[in-house]
């Protein structure tokens, strides 16, 4: 397996020049990025994926998410993760950053960069990586509301009440 290496932010969100490995400790005021990717069809129904038995949250559904890789800006580690994930090729103009939310995740403090693209993927064929995703499906709000409510969806998003209201 090759090892991830993540840049290193400073609490104003600059590079600071310095990287640490996945899953290695960070120093107080260290942050690294992470990115959420939300894809939205023309019917108004996001592509949710189910996570794989070995991950965190296991068998659970979510949204396509992962960390920014040392030398990447957001909308490349958008663009990557989704294409890792599930093989998918979004168009970067069809993209838009919604928020960016620092956190104190975990072990390792990050800023998240939450992408909406609206594009209408025919989900037959997506190429799921074996190790992340298992499953994906089309959910409306009201769907996915539910599958959190019912704990087979991960319930980390303290912002869903804006994406699903944004108009964009």
């Amino acid at each position: 397996m090759t090892i991830e290496l993540w840049d290193i932010l400073d609490e104003n969100f600059n590079k600071t020049g310095r990287t640490v490995e996945r899953g290695k400790p960070m120093k107080p005021g260290e942050y690294h990025l992470v990115v959420h990717i939300w894809i939205k069809n023309s019917k108004g129904e996001y592509l949710i994926q189910k996570r794989t038995a070995n991950k965190t949250y296991p068998l659970m559904w979510d949204t396509t998410g992962g960390s920014a890789i040392t030398g990447d800006d957001s909308l490349t580690a958008a663009l990557r993760e989704v294409k890792e994930e599930m093989g998918i090729d979004l168009s970067p103009g069809n993209g838009k950053l919604l928020y960016r939310i620092k956190r104190k995740h975990f072990d390792s403090p990050d800023f998240v960069d939450v992408w909406l693209f609206n594009e209408n993927i025919d989900i037959d064929r997506l190429i799921f990586q074996p190790d992340e995703v298992c499953d994906a499906m089309w959910a409306g709000q009201e769907k996915i509301l539910a599958m959190i409510d019912e704990g087979i969806f991960v319930d980390v998003y303290t912002y869903l009440d804006e994406l699903f209201n944004n108009k964009k």
